[in-house]
């Protein structure tokens, strides 16, 4: 009857101790920690863990090796997967396409993760996840253009889109997210080499947008805001705005209506 479990410094082999666990619904599996232990969790083991515990509804994978039959066989085994987490992967490039085989896959989340895919593939072979509705990346390096892109065309049905303190995410990077044309949400935070230009360019493809949260991204600037953007503000359900400690933007929206739905944008903002 157990439903949830956490386990630590596991191996491939250990698994087959809990593949018997049918009713398994939540798993957090740790193997590889630098400088704590270094177990190996790779497709063998996922595969195990798959082929056992078919009744997963939200997994955690940390510090795992494995590939895209890994993730592949989570996905065809685990039908009612509907939230995954990798934290700090060690996986073989390739494995970002599997996630198609998560039909059900509601919740993506990528933290610690010194890479997101090393080989994701050439664009046009990827597909998507229709179903997938949040998109979470903590922590993670976000250098690799291609990398990024992938991402974003997989999970590009997502309605909400959080990035909290991702190293390397560039303008030409996140120009990248322009493909999540049905985000109703976007969250930003920590991401301090991203530009208001660039925010803007991505921001007006998305025409169901209702919230938006940037906080402590200092390349965001109150002085560089557009007419276009100003009117874009003035229609969110939510707005919440700290680019800098200098934001002039957060100090001036009482009384504004900045939030409410047809609210109307401060007039006059002076730097």
């Amino acid at each position: 009857m157990l439903q949830e479990l956490e386990l630590h410094c596991c191996g491939d082999m250990s698994l087959k101790g809990i593949s018997g666990c049918r009713n398994l619904q939540v798993l957090k599996l740790i193997g590889c920690v630098d400088g704590f232990f270094n177990s190996m969790v790779s497709d063998i083991g996922l595969t195990i863990l798959a082929q056992g515990c078919r009744r997963l509804v939200k997994l955690e994978l940390c510090g795992c090796e494995g590939s895209y039959d890994g993730i592949k066989a989570i996905g065809q085994c685990c039908q009612m997967l509907e939230e995954l987490t990798i934290r700090d992967h060690r996986m073989d490039g390739g494995w970002l396409a599997a996630l198609l085989f998560c039909e059900n896959l509601k919740t993506l989340r990528l933290q610690s993760c010194k890479s997101i895919d090393s080989s994701p593939g050439l664009p046009e072979h990827l597909g998507s996840c229709p179903t997938l509705e949040e998109l979470h990346l903590q922590q993670c390096q976000m250098r690799d253009k291609q990398a990024v892109k992938a991402l974003f065309l997989i999970c590009k049905t997502v309605r909400e889109i959080v990035l909290q303190n991702c190293w390397g995410l560039e303008d030409e990077v996140f120009a990248t997210a322009t493909v999540c044309r049905r985000a109703r949400l976007l969250s930003l935070e920590g991401c301090s080499l991203l530009t208001t230009g660039c925010l803007e360019s991505v921001i007006l493809n998305w025409k169901e947008l209702e919230r938006l949260t940037v906080i402590s991204c200092n390349n965001i600037k109150d002085s560089e805001i557009t007419p276009d953007l100003a009117t874009l503000f003035s229609v969110l359900k939510e707005l919440k705005w700290r680019p800098d400690s200098k934001s002039l933007l957060s100090a001036g929206l009482a009384g504004t209506g900045v939030g409410n739905k047809g609210g109307r944008f401060f007039k006059g903002l002076k730097v």
